[in-house]
């Protein structure tokens, strides 16, 4: 079910809520990163300073700060995208469920904005305290090569799992909500696709119109 959703969201990518909204994410999430990059840049070499670094102003210095910067961008694009998608996935599932459930869309509750801030906020702040807590294990399965990347898709396939399920959920409440484990298949393929450069820029839209799909193919399903 998974392979034919992510294809399904694949192939919808074009439609002009999906892509209207893929923009909008790109845009504002990349000129957020920029800024906290160059605050994270500006910052550490001003901390590396007070503390009397010799290589604060040298290479070591450069290559401290753009490790540290890299690591963050790499942490952060996934609390920060999912964050500006959250309060325009309504959009995305919409033109999902015209497309391909009209019967779905004409039984659908839209969701007022005061929801949708709540659960945006609550995701991104349960993402962001989830991902602070598990930041020191990141560093230390560095050496590992494949630690960290394992231990993101475990913690974020179950986080992701939980908040792209909800947006869907929340337009169908008389709908029965999906199995723990169909959120964490839903979950972990998502949070593989923001491992992939290039790829990862695509992930919370293509998450939000998974999501939708495995939710109507289920409940088709099951009628």
């Amino acid at each position: 079910m998974i392979a034919i959703a992510f294809f399904r969201a694949l192939a919808q990518i074009g439609l002009p809520g999906v892509r209207a909204v893929l923009w909008r994410t790109l845009v504002l999430t990349l000129l957020i990163l920029a800024l906290l990059g160059t605050g994270i840049w500006f910052g550490l070499h001003w901390l590396l300073m007070r503390l009397g670094w010799s290589q604060a102003d040298g290479v070591g210095g450069a290559l401290l700060s753009t490790l540290v910067i890299a690591v963050g961008v790499w942490l952060l694009f996934r609390i920060i995208a999912m964050a500006i998608v959250g309060f325009h996935a309504d959009r995305i599932v919409v033109a999902v469920e015209q497309a391909s459930y009209p019967a779905r869309l004409a039984a659908a509750c839209p969701v007022p904005f005061a929801v949708e801030l709540r659960m945006t906020i609550r995701s991104t702040l349960r993402a962001l305290g989830w991902n602070i807590a598990a930041l020191p294990a990141y560093l230390l399965l560095l050496a590992t090569g494949v630690g960290p990347p394992l231990l993101f898709l475990t913690l974020n396939a179950y986080l992701l799992g939980c908040n792209l399920a909800e947006l869907v959920e929340a337009r169908h409440p008389a709908v029965p909500p999906f199995t723990p484990l169909a959120r964490w298949q839903l979950g972990f393929a998502s949070a593989v696709l923001f491992l992939p450069p290039v790829v990862n820029l695509l992930a919370p839209v293509l998450g939000v119109a998974m999501a939708t799909h495995m939710f109507h193919a289920r409940v088709t399903k099951q009628a």
